[in-house]
């Protein structure tokens, strides 16, 4: 487990899982296999395998303490859940041990950001007991964005874009993992152009990979982080931020949404702390000669 802090707010991050998820070739599509070949000598072996063109992930909960608060971005996995991703799919991991390292019983969480409603961002939301589906963090208020729970809402009829998620995948997902908060009356659903959790922390939409997505700005002092979810999932989508995954519901917005928070953080020297990002987990870019580079990357230390 490894922290940060930024101002007065404390961050650590806690790995449920790590490991290869798909070849990049499936999961971005755009990206020429030229590209990552010039990249391979900075993006293996922490984010590509470069043998196999694997893209290497992390399933982690980054955990914010701020304000006096416990607060979690994103619950992950979770075990138990059913899922047509076979990695993903009855899990019974040691996650809530490894949230208990670094400090966190599921009691002491005041709020839970699920950035989007992707089975990977939701499972912890909560957990089986007696065989039913109850809120993990019997304290904790759940803020999820309207849009996203609109949109997920099996009621609705979607079927999603991913190659990964069909309609009943997604169904399964609502229905174990956000609608037991929501009808525990723990659930915010927030809407509009931004949602300020306290004087460090505000969220704001960031459309496209899902029509909910968002992001968490944090700052605190001099230090600035932005927490950006699924809008980016590789380190080159920062250098190259015109390349989206097959993942999202509408590429073109996904990639509007990306440019925009990416210029903004190298504005305002922001950490980017992407969802799935293994090895140092975030990175600090900066605008050169027309385009987004990194800078340098987190100076995470041992808690």
């Amino acid at each position: 487990m490894k922290k940060i802090v930024l101002g007065d707010v404390e961050v650590s991050r806690v790995v449920e899982w790590q490991g290869a998820f798909a070849t990049t070739d499936v999961l971005f599509p755009s990206v020429p296999g030229e590209l990552w070949r010039r990249h391979e000598s900075w993006l293996a072996p922490d984010f590509l395998n470069s043998r196999t063109g694997a893209w290497q992930a992390n399933v982690q909960t980054w955990v914010l303490r701020s304000a006096g608060r416990t607060i979690l971005v994103d619950t992950g996995l979770g075990n138990d859940k059913q899922r047509e991703v076979e990695v993903f799919n009855k899990r019974d991991g040691d996650f809530l041990d490894r949230l208990a390292a670094a400090g966190v019983r599921p009691e002491d969480v005041d709020l839970v950001v699920n950035t989007h409603l992707h089975n990977d961002h939701v499972g912890w939301n909560t957990r089986l007991v007696d065989g039913e589906w109850v809120p993990t963090f019997p304290n904790a208020r759940y803020l999820i964005s309207r849009a996203d729970f609109d949109f997920w809402n099996p009621a609705n009829g979607h079927v999603p874009k991913s190659p990964f998620q069909s309609a009943s995948d997604t169904g399964v997902t609502f229905e174990d993992s956000v609608l037991p908060v929501h009808q525990a009356g723990q659930a915010v659903l927030w809407e509009g152009d931004s949602h300020r959790i306290d004087e460090d922390l505000v969220l704001e939409p960031a459309p496209g990979h899902t029509p909910g997505s968002t992001v968490l700005w944090l700052e605190s002092g001099i230090d600035r982080a932005v927490f950006v979810g699924d809008l980016v999932h590789t380190p080159l989508q920062m250098i190259e931020p015109d390349h989206d995954t097959c993942l999202s519901e509408d590429r073109t917005e996904a990639t509007r949404s990306r440019r925009r928070v990416l210029e903004r953080a190298a504005a305002t020297n922001s950490l980017v702390v992407p969802a799935h990002l293994g090895g140092a987990g975030a990175a600090e870019v900066v605008r050169s000669n027309g385009a987004v580079s990194i800078k340098r990357w987190a100076p995470f230390s041992d808690a």
